[in-house]
C-alpha cells in the first residue's frame, strides 16, 4: 500500500443472481514481459489490453529509467526499444511498490550489465525473499549487497562479462526461471534453464514471439530443458494481452456461488500452465463453457460462460499447483460452499506470497465459520453447501495488504448467510483496477 492512503474496510453480503458480459483486466504476467521485452527490442512494440494495475505501471517506470521510451497513447502503449544489450544505466534506485514479480524479472533483465542498480519496494515487498532470484545471477558473476535473509534493499553489480549458466531451477518458480532466461539475453553463448515441473511458459512464447533464438525440449527423467543463445537480436512487435486468468477467478467464483447466476468473462487467457483452477472447480461440478477458442499473440485465449453450480469436494492433485498458486484462496472460498471436504496440498509457495497467504486463508476462513485445517504446505477445507451459518457481522479478515485475500473474502460475502468484511481494499488495485466497478455491475452486493 502506497504512504498515506487509509486502510478502507469493505463489506460484501448476499446478493441477487449475478448477470452481464464483462472484459478482464489484461494479464499481468504478460503485461510485465510485454513491456520488459519492449524494452529491450529494436523498434517499436505496440501492446493493447495492457494491465494499468500499480504493479505493471512500476515495471513501466523501470523500464523508461533503464532508457526505453514508454508511452500510453488512446488506450494502446507503445514502447521504442533500446535494442538488446543496450539498456543505460538507472540514476536513481528502481521502485516496484509491492510488484513482486517486476522486481524479479527486472533483476534477471539488467542483472547481467556492466552496471550498478538498486532496488527498493514497499513494506510488503521489503520483508519478501529475493535470494531464489540472486543466486544464479551470482553464478553469472553478478555482485550482490543486500538487507540481511536477501531482502530488499538490493543493489547489484553487472560483470564485464555475464558466464552463461545452465541452471536447475530447485523448486517450481516462473519468477527464477524467466529472471535467468532475462539475464541470459546479455551473456555470450547459451544459457540453459532445466526445470522439473513445468511453470507458466509466458516468457519463452514472448522470447520467441520478439525473435529470440531459443529452444524447448524435454529431458529423460521428464524435465523441462530451455536453451537461449545470448546477446541476439530482439524485434518489437504488437501484442494484444490476453484477460488474466488469476483476475476472471473472482468473477468467475462468485457466479458459481451466488443462486441463480450466469455471466460471460471474455478473452480470458486459457494457456494450460494457468487453467488449474478452472479444471478444478470443473471436476467439482462447476458448469463452466469455453467459447471461441483461439490463439490471439500466441497464448489460447477463450470465452468463459459461468453459471451457478453446485459444487462437490474432492482432493486436489498436488502437481496442479504451480499452474493455480495464485488461485489457492478463492479456491478454498469455494471450497467452503461445496459438499463434503476439498483437501488441497502442494502448497509451500503460497507462505511466501504477498502475505503468508496459506495462514491468512486459513484465518479468515475460521474466522467466518468454515471448518478447516492448515498443514505447513496444505488445506482441507470442510464445505456448507449454500453458506449457512457463514460469514460475521462483527470482525474483518484481517488482508496483510494482500490482495488476493482481500478479494476472495469479498467474493465470500456474496454467497454468506452473514456480511463477511475485509479490513482494507485499497491494495486491490495493484493487480485488478476496476475490480469493485466489475462485481458491482454483475450484481454483486459489495459497498
Amino acid at each position: 500500500m502506497s504512504a498515506g492512503l487509509i486502510a478502507k474496510p469493505v463489506i460484501a453480503r448476499r446478493s441477487g443472481a449475478l448477470s452481464g458480459t464483462v472484459r478482464i483486466p489484461g494479464d499481468k504476467s504478460i503485461s510485465h514481459r510485454a513491456l520488459m521485452l519492449g524494452g529491450l527490442a529494436a523498434g517499436r512494440t505496440r501492446i493493447a489490453g495492457l494491465l494499468e494495475g500499480e504493479d505493471v505501471i512500476n515495471t513501466a517506470r523501470a523500464m523508461r529509467a533503464l532508457g526505453a521510451t514508454v508511452r500510453e497513447e488512446g488506450g494502446t502503449w507503445i514502447v521504442d526499444g533500446l535494442g538488446n544489450g543496450a539498456l543505460l544505466e538507472p540514476e536513481a534506485p528502481l521502485d516496484f511498490g509491492n510488484a513482486g514479480t517486476g522486481c524479479r524479472l527486472t533483476m534477471g533483465l539488467i542483472g547481467a550489465y556492466d552496471f550498478t542498480t538498486t532496488f527498493v519496494g514497499d513494506a510488503s515487498l521489503s520483508k519478501r525473499p529475493m535470494g531464489r532470484v540472486l543466486d544464479p545471477l551470482r553464478q553469472m558473476g553478478v555482485q550482490v549487497a543486500s538487507a540481511e535473509g536477501d531482502r530488499l534493499p538490493v543493489t547489484l553489480r553487472g560483470p564485464k562479462t555475464a558466464n552463461p549458466v545452465s541452471y536447475r531451477v530447485p523448486m517450481a518458480s516462473a519468477q527464477v526461471k524467466s529472471a535467468v532466461l532475462l539475464a541470459g539475453l546479455n551473456a555470450p553463448g547459451i544459457t540453459t534453464v532445466i526445470e522439473p515441473v513445468m511453470t507458466r511458459d509466458h516468457t519463452e512464447r514472448m522470447l520467441e514471439a520478439f525473435s529470440a533464438n531459443l529452444a524447448v525440449e524435454t529431458g529423460a527423467e521428464g524435465e523441462r530443458i530451455i536453451r537461449l543463445e545470448g546477446q541476439g537480436r530482439l524485434t518489437g512487435r504488437d501484442i494484444d494481452v490476453p484477460g488474466d486468468p488469476s483476475s476472471a477467478a473472482f468473477p468467475l467464483v462468485a457466479a458459481l456461488l451466488v443462486p441463480g447466476s450466469d455471466i460471460i468473462l471474455l478473452n480470458v487467457l486459457m494457456n494450460a500452465t494457468r487453467t488449474g483452477l478452472i479444471v478444478t472447480l470443473q471436476e467439482m461440478g462447476a458448469r463452466i463453457d469455453v467459447l471461441n477458442a483461439r490463439i490471439a499473440g500466441g497464448e489460447d485465449v477463450a470465452d468463459l460462460r459461468v453459471r451457478s453450480s453446485e459444487l462437490k469436494g474432492i482432493t486436489v492433485p498436488e502437481d496442479r499447483a504451480p499452474s493455480m498458486i495464485d488461485e489457492y484462496p478463492v479456491l478454498a472460498v469455494a471450497a467452503a460452499f461445496a459438499e463434503g471436504r476439498t483437501v488441497m496440498s502442494g502448497l509451500q509457495e503460497l507462505r511466501i506470497k504477498e502475505s503468508d497467504r496459506l495462514s491468512a486463508v486459513a484465518a479468515g476462513l475460521k474466522l467466518n465459520g468454515v471448518d478447516c485445517e492448515a498443514a505447513p504446505a496444505a488445506l482441507v477445507v470442510h464445505g456448507r453447501p449454500g453458506g449457512k451459518g457463514l460469514g460475521n457481522a462483527a470482525a474483518a479478515v484481517a488482508t496483510h495488504l494482500d490482495h488476493r485475500i482481500a478479494m476472495s473474502f469479498l467474493v465470500m460475502g456474496l454467497a454468506s448467510e452473514h456480511p463477511v468484511t475485509v479490513d482494507d481494499a485499497t491494495m486491490i488495485a495493484t493487480s485488478f483496477p476496476g475490480f469493485m466497478e466489475l462485481m458491482t455491475g454483475l450484481g454483486a452486493a459489495i459497498e
